[in-house]
């Protein structure tokens, strides 16, 4: 029996009968029984659940019914998002047994898809910054990076073949870099956020992980469907084929985007893509940034504890032992802003995002960076979301993507940004860098 490690080669062998979707879900299962112990990535799998829709899901492919590329697909859903009758936990001690009445809007999505939903995956204390109990499968005394820390580790290991995932400053695209797997960060509102647990809704963006680009191409139709919940077509891998996108094989670099924040393998690894790609006809440019972009890592950070603290501040002071340190420090900082430097930063908001579109006004660039500012750092912390924060800030879509292997064991990843509401293009741009970068997949050291 096949044993697929992508939603692409998944959705082939069930259109093609050669695997269930109970078969599928049972290998999910077994891979979770084999590394959750270690890695502990997820807060409840619910078995009894998704081996209901699986034998649903079966049935309607013997009816003649296949839902499309996501029929019987196990997907992980970040534990801030509803899903009926799960309760929705958010890292709290307070919340764990707060069942959901009902699901998120985008979990009901993937459920119309014909996704079999497993269950939640960890979630630092309220999407913030406090070391979640999920450890890094390439190494256990690493970090998996945070928020969406289960989500990443969850695909890594095979437990799941895409996850739901949220970032308000670095959290679909760092731990996605630090565990070695696909995300997309989609545009600011392109996704909805109806039943997601909110930190700061000036920055909140839902998106996904997912082991290939392709995948995050399918995973994402379903979540930007219209209100109407219409079917829509999956057209992404039409689009890959056509010549024109020979046009896209053009990476901007931001020579000023942070460069000391570097890691120096990680900087090797970004080097080294340049000249494999450019062996193979990809051009590389730098592309200077506007001048606002120097006050966005501050203004981006005081936005984020403001509207955290307008969410929390009272909860807090009724059940301060439900919040951890970083969170804590969080808030406590958005009470202390003033009302006139706060609206200092919504007005630089608003400059900003506009200075960040014109950048894209003359000809279609697709911008290159780290994904991290290296390779996964030990666990009392998450990491450093210097690379990822600013496109948060200016709410353009991103996604990452594996490009080499540190010297000991961890991977390292790219990322890229593309034009506000242009995910089509940005994947497609992604999936031809994937196809020629090279990057060698390695079996779990678990």
């Amino acid at each position: 029996m096949p044993e697929p490690r992508t939603i692409t080669e998944a959705a082939e062998f069930i259109r093609r009968g050669e695997l269930s979707p109970l078969d599928l879900l049972d290998q999910c299962l077994a891979r979770i029984d084999r590394y959750e112990s270690k890695v502990r990535a997820w807060v409840v799998v619910d078995r009894v659940g998704a081996r209901e829709q699986a034998v649903r899901l079966t049935a309607e492919l013997k009816a003649g019914q296949n839902r499309g590329p996501l029929h019987g697909i196990p997907i992980g859903i970040k534990d801030i998002f509803d899903v009926f009758d799960l309760p929705t936990g958010c890292g709290s001690k307070l919340w764990a047994n707060s069942y959901a009445r009902r699901d998120a809007t985008v979990v009901q999505r993937l459920r119309q898809s014909g996704a079999v939903i497993m269950g939640k995956t960890v979630t630092t204390a309220f999407a913030s910054f406090d070391p979640p109990v999920t450890r890094n499968p390439w190494n256990l005394e690493r970090t998996p990076g945070g928020s969406s820390s289960g989500s990443a580790a969850a695909v890594a290991c095979g437990m799941c073949l895409g996850a739901l995932a949220s970032q308000t400053g670095g959290s679909i695209t760092r731990p996605a870099g630090y565990c070695g797997v696909y995300s997309l960060k989609p545009s600011y509102h392109r996704v909805s956020v109806d039943g997601v647990l909110p930190l700061a809704p000036s920055l909140d963006h839902v998106g996904c992980m997912a082991n290939c680009v392709r995948d995050l191409a399918i995973l994402l139709q379903p979540l930007t469907g219209a209100d109407d919940n219409a079917p829509r077509p999956y057209h992404f891998h039409g689009e890959m084929a056509e010549d024109g996108y020979a046009r896209f094989r053009l990476l901007s670099e931001l020579p000023d985007f942070l460069p000391s924040k570097t890691s120096p393998e990680m900087a090797t690894a970004i080097a080294d893509l340049r000249e494999r790609t450019k062996a193979k006809g990809w051009e590389w440019n730098k592309l200077p940034l506007p001048p606002s972009f120097a006050d966005v890592p501050q203004f981006h950070h005081t936005l984020m504890a403001v509207e955290a603290a307008e969410f929390h501040a009272e909860r807090m002071a009724r059940h301060p032992d439900d919040y951890p340190p970083n969170i804590t420090k969080l808030i406590q900082h958005g009470l202390a802003t003033s009302a006139p430097h706060f609206a200092k930063i919504k007005n630089h908001l608003v400059q900003f995002r506009e200075d960040i579109e014109r950048t894209f006004v003359d000809s279609w660039k697709t911008l290159i960076t780290p994904a991290t500012t290296g390779p996964a750092p030990t666990a009392e912390t998450t990491g450093d979301p210097a690379f990822n924060a600013p496109w948060s800030y200016s709410g353009l879509p991103t996604v990452s993507l594996p490009i080499a292997w540190s010297s000991d064991g961890l991977p390292l990843c790219a990322q890229l940004t593309g034009d506000h509401w242009c995910e089509d293009d940005l994947l497609t741009v992604a999936a031809m860098l994937e196809d020629t970068a090279g990057f060698t997949t390695r079996p779990l050291p678990l």
